[in-house]
């Protein structure tokens, strides 16, 4: 199984950048879309053979997520079962023979670490929920957080800042600590690789980014996995998708 998971920051905006061309290359098995800031399905994306499921946010223009799937899920679940986090569209769950493949936008701990309490509280919610389901799991997306300091280019200039706090990133090593594996980190150990750039300064050009998003894996698969790369060439958002190959 071919995996994509990407923060496109808009699918209103990164449809007129050759989205559905970049889809059609990417030729993967299940697509997983962050923070889409919509709650209707393009018609282009429509007539490429997904069954596609989305879970936007309540809220007008926010967050919100998508899959496409061209396997037939057993089940399809939207959110976690606690509406504040449910009314921003943060989490898609589907259901396979071998294993889960979960969505997820995490939120942003803020300026000033205004819903640092709330990307916290997430956190722990998230994990009560992964832990609840009862096949191994596949968890893709924007996890708001870099993790190690490789994980970051700048790692000094950016302590307490939202994403880097050091309890997003204990918890991260908590998270994995319960069973399961960062499958970048299988076939990358240094770092300078980065997922995300800021718009501003050039980040992207000078590569001073931060590595955000993740593709973890239950323990009990990590021997199936084939391939995880960070896909940084491809441009339409401020984040580059990232690749799961998994047997």
């Amino acid at each position: 199984m071919k995996i994509i998971s990407w923060n496109v920051n808009g699918l209103k905006a990164i449809i007129n950048k050759g989205f559905v061309d970049i889809i059609k290359e990417f030729n993967a098995d299940v697509l997983m879309f962050q923070e889409i800031k919509s709650s209707t399905v393009p018609l282009d994306l429509q007539t490429l053979g997904y069954q596609i499921y989305i879970f936007p946010a309540k809220k007008k223009g926010y967050s919100g997520t998508m899959t496409l799937s061209r396997v037939n899920p057993i089940s399809v679940k939207y959110g976690i079962g606690i509406d504040a986090y449910d009314d921003e569209g943060r989490v898609i769950t589907l259901e396979f023979q071998d294993f889960y493949v979960i969505n997820t936008y995490f939120p942003n701990a803020g300026e000033e670490l205004k819903r640092l309490d709330f990307k916290l509280a997430f956190d722990k919610d998230f994990e009560k929920y992964v832990l609840s389901l009862n096949k191994p799991c596949i968890i893709c997306g924007d996890f708001n957080v870099a993790h190690e300091e490789i994980d970051i280019a700048r790692p000094k200039d950016n302590v307490n800042h939202a994403g880097f706090t050091p309890q997003e990133r204990e918890w991260m090593t908590h998270f994995l600590s319960l069973g399961f594996t960062d499958t970048y980190r299988i076939f990358v150990k240094e770092g300078g690789h980065y997922s995300w750039w800021s718009y501003r300064f050039h980040a992207r050009e000078k590569n001073i980014g931060w590595r955000i998003d993740y593709c973890v894996v239950s323990k009990s698969l990590e021997k199936r996995v084939k391939r995880a790369d960070i896909l940084e060439k491809v441009m339409g958002s401020d984040h580059a998708p990232i690749l799961l190959e998994i047997d």
